[in-house]
């Protein structure tokens, strides 16, 4: 693959990859964009993989007639509207697949996936959630795809299991520290076990660890606006770039060393931070700021068309993710000291997602199932 960068505003998006070690993705996932070729017109522009989720998918299918000639002639022959649903969800994720297949390609497995997510239902099931990623790669089958489990605690098992067996995760859903190591664990103990067989290719494997940042804002901004915290509020608008970077050292910490070290040699990748929901929520924000803030190699940052334009337009490549790590954590202090818990807030926040996307799950199932008894009549 070739590229331009003849003006400063694609080259933006180049930078980040070629200069920063950052790897832009798409946070979206739409037919029509597949059909009009608008996905490779990003791809071309320098995004090197797409995320989806099933508010995504819910958007993409209710708000489109895309689908519907597919959907009708599923429902014609009998396909019940769950299953209905993931052939239209599948079909997608297939030529998105082929789209990003040269970027997995030209980068060797580095890039170029395509992630898709597991029930949102199953979030506090470990053997169904297991069951329903093992599903999904055996019926999908590319080697760009990554199949996305939320990190709830019952998702860690299903999480070591998939990579166990050589299989691609995208860890979705992370709002916490103490829950990052406990991914980046279960990343390294199936690598372990996946590696304990000497003809196992570890290099087949890859694997990123999704933090959610602009939401983190919100919810510790609407504690900081607390009368009782009136003395604390420079700090709003901190907590979400401060986590991520402390996240950023750890990621350091961990891949490196002899336990890593030992993995790497057998061809290991790390995994790769994340950064999801970087769109900005408050306009008070610059719309860039969760891409301008998080920039750093080894990470990936997947965004919505809005704030990708937005920064091949007017954002600011460079380094950022490690460049004071001293105050990063003297602003992780003072959120303590100001009587936040993050804790509290990554909780609330991990139970809000996960029902979240189940929402949307459910309600397109109910639109569908209203489409389907329309087509029966």
């Amino acid at each position: 693959m070739t590229h331009s960068t003849s003006s400063d505003h694609e080259a933006r998006l180049w930078r980040l990859s070629g200069e920063f070690g950052q790897s832009p993705w798409l946070d979206n996932l739409q037919r029509s964009a597949l059909d009009d070729g608008s996905l490779e017109g990003w791809r071309d522009r320098g995004i090197r993989g797409l995320t989806s989720n099933p508010t995504i998918f819910n958007k993409s299918i209710s708000g489109s007639d895309a689908y519907d000639a597919q959907f009708a002639e599923l429902v014609t022959n009998g396909i019940g509207v769950t299953d209905a649903y993931w052939e239209l969800v599948i079909t997608d994720i297939h030529r998105a697949c082929d789209v990003f297949g040269p970027v997995h390609a030209d980068t060797g497995g580095l890039d170029g996936f395509v992630s898709v997510e597991v029930d949102p239902g199953l979030a506090h099931d470990t053997a169904a959630t297991e069951s329903a990623a093992r599903a999904l790669h055996e019926r999908i089958r590319r080697d760009n795809l990554m199949v996305k489990i939320p990190a709830t605690r019952e998702g860690l098992g299903p999480i070591r299991t998939m990579v166990s067996e050589g299989r691609s995760i995208n860890v979705t859903l992370i709002f916490s520290l103490d829950r990052y190591r406990e991914v980046v664990e279960a990343y390294l103990s199936g690598l372990e076990h996946y590696a304990a067989d000497p003809a196992a290719d570890l290099s087949i494997v890859s694997s990123v660890a999704s933090f959610f940042v602009s939401r983190v804002d919100t919810a510790v901004d609407d504690l900081l606006s607390h009368a009782d915290r009136r003395d604390h509020r420079d700090l709003m608008g901190t907590a979400a770039l401060t986590q991520a970077r402390l996240a950023y050292t750890i990621f350091n910490e961990v891949f490196s060393g002899p336990r890593w070290e030992s993995l790497q040699r057998r061809g290991a990748r790390p995994q790769r931070l994340l950064w999801a929901s970087t769109g900005t929520k408050n306009p008070a924000y610059p719309d860039t700021c969760y891409i301008d803030g998080l920039i750093g190699p080894h990470t990936v940052n997947t965004a919505p068309e809005s704030t990708l334009e937005a920064f091949a337009d007017h954002g600011n490549p460079g380094r950022t993710l490690d460049l004071d790590p001293d105050r990063d954590a003297d602003l992780w202090a003072r959120l303590s000291e100001a009587g936040i818990s993050m804790d509290d807030v990554a909780a609330n926040l991990e139970r809000d997602g996960v029902a979240a996307f189940r929402d949307s799950f459910d309600d397109l199932v109910r639109s569908l199932s209203a489409k389907a008894e329309a087509l029966r009549r």
